[in-house]
């Protein structure tokens, strides 16, 4: 096993969103690309912000995702997995409490203004601060160098102590941070760009323990696709939260494969990519520096991509869970075969599974709509109610076994007639769908069967 030890760390206080998704991806990847572990660690110190049914959300979302955790809570109740617990911060208490005494009797913190503040070492002096209107305290400190694993070298300088617990108690994100990362033994720390601020703070307060800091490697941030506008992605943005894509039905495989390539370049040009493959070849060195664009129109090419390859039982169910969440849905009212056999010729058609409802609803009801732009459009052009009439007298004789056997049938009335299969399907599909776009016509007629198909066709005949 790898020493590599990484960590997912999100705090319950809001929805889960693309750019944590990413983090715990990339950590989840370089974990199973080392052999090493994963562990999962949730920051609930704020409790004025901390909420349960935002907790139980990262858990699911994860699930979801396929980023299993090797250690950390049970989302399910039970013992949490590991030995480097308690896993929630607000349960690591006592061992805050036994880290900040060892900067206190080491004289690296001391209290003041009923807050707690970490002891910069270097020389002292006073600075009138235009900003804050006020003298302060400057300490006179070498560089803080980071050598990242992604951005390189970093140099910057902290010239200020800071607060490590607030006056009313709770310690501050900085030293939970890094003392979770100490007694969890984490090796790698894999976080977004715009903590690359606080991770001086973070080395002198390692140096204050006398402990080696881990590797730092700070991933590019997730900026807006064009049309959303300029600057970092957030989670008002379209398509910023994990749970939408859920609620659309989009593939999590699809998905993760998607984010994967947000700010990491296996080499060449491949976009879809399966997640052995994406295992084998990440590693830190091969993430950007800059910024990546979030794109929803590559992301719904790439699920769409996924679910035409899907095999078939796969889709059945991804298509029987949607239209179990659909008012009236269709799968408890019919057989199984004839589910079968719409979804096996609507799976080449459709870009996502909640596509499924308006592509296939004239087959489940005979209440469908009638597109008024195409009704106008067909009605208009050559005799309509003609070919309605010579179709509805020649299929009587057509054997509705074979798609094939109706297509012979409508091409011999086309014949007979001096006209093009094109004469009658326009019309015909109209009658029977409410719309011009879908399968084959004689695909539907075969499914529909003989006599509801005379029966839509004879309907709207009559009304045209």
């Amino acid at each position: 096993m790898s020493q590599v030890r990484v960590r997912f760390a999100p705090s319950p206080t809001g929805f889960f969103h693309i750019g944590s998704a990413r983090t715990a991806l990339f950590n989840w990847l370089y974990a199973r690309h080392t052999g090493g572990s994963f562990s999962l660690r949730i920051e609930d110190t704020d409790k004025g912000r901390n909420n349960e049914e935002y907790l139980r959300l990262i858990y699911d979302s994860l699930s979801w995702l396929g980023l299993d955790w090797d250690e950390g809570p049970n989302p399910y109740g039970g013992e949490e997995r590991g030995e480097y617990g308690p896993y929630r911060q607000s349960q690591r208490t006592d061992i805050y409490q036994t880290f900040l005494q060892k900067l206190l009797a080491a004289n690296r913190a001391y209290k003041k203004d009923g807050a707690i503040w970490f002891r910069l070492l270097g020389e002292r002096h006073t600075v009138f601060d235009d900003y804050r209107k006020k003298e302060v305290e400057k300490v006179k400190c070498d560089l803080v160098v980071i050598e990242d694993r992604i951005r390189g070298r970093v140099e910057r300088m902290e010239d200020e102590d800071f607060v490590i617990v607030r006056s009313d108690g709770n310690p501050v994100f900085h030293f939970v941070n890094v003392v979770d990362d100490i007694t969890m033994k984490v090796s790698h720390v894999i976080r977004g760009e715009d903590h690359l601020s606080n991770t001086s703070k973070h080395v002198l307060l390692y140096e204050g323990f006398g402990i080696t800091p881990p590797i730092f490697a700070h991933i590019p941030l997730i900026l807006k696709s064009p049309e959303m506008g300029q600057g970092k992605m957030s989670k008002r943005d379209k398509g910023a939260l994990i749970e939408e894509y859920q609620q659309h039905f989009f593939l999590p495989e699809a998905l993760v494969n998607y984010i994967a390539l947000l700010g990491w370049n296996p080499g060449g040009d491949r976009e879809k990519m399966p997640i052995e493959e994406i295992v084998r070849l990440f590693d830190l060195p091969s993430v950007n520096k800059s910024g990546a664009k979030f794109d929803h129109k590559k992301l719904a090419h790439l699920n769409m991509v996924y679910l035409l390859q899907q095999p078939t039982k796969r889709f059945l169910a991804l298509a029987k869970q949607y239209f179990s969440t659909q008012p009236n849905g269709p799968v408890a009212t019919s057989n199984e075969s004839y589910f079968r056999k719409i979804m096996f010729f609507s799976q080449p058609k459709i870009k996502s599974i909640n596509e499924l409802g308006p592509y296939t609803v004239y087959f489940f009801t005979e209440e469908y709509p009638i597109d008024e732009k195409v009704k106008a459009k067909i009605v208009n052009k050559g005799d309509p109610k003609a070919r309605l009439t010579e179709l509805i007298a020649a299929l009587p004789e057509a054997d509705f076994t074979n798609d094939g056997n109706i297509e012979a049938v409508i091409k011999a009335l086309a014949t007979a007639h001096g006209l093009g299969f094109g004469d009658y399907q326009g019309v015909a599909r109209l009658a029977v769908t409410g719309t011009n776009a879908g399968p084959s016509l004689t695909a539907i007629f075969q499914v529909l069967g003989k006599e509801r198909t005379l029966a839509r066709l004879q309907r709207f005949a009559a009304v045209i």
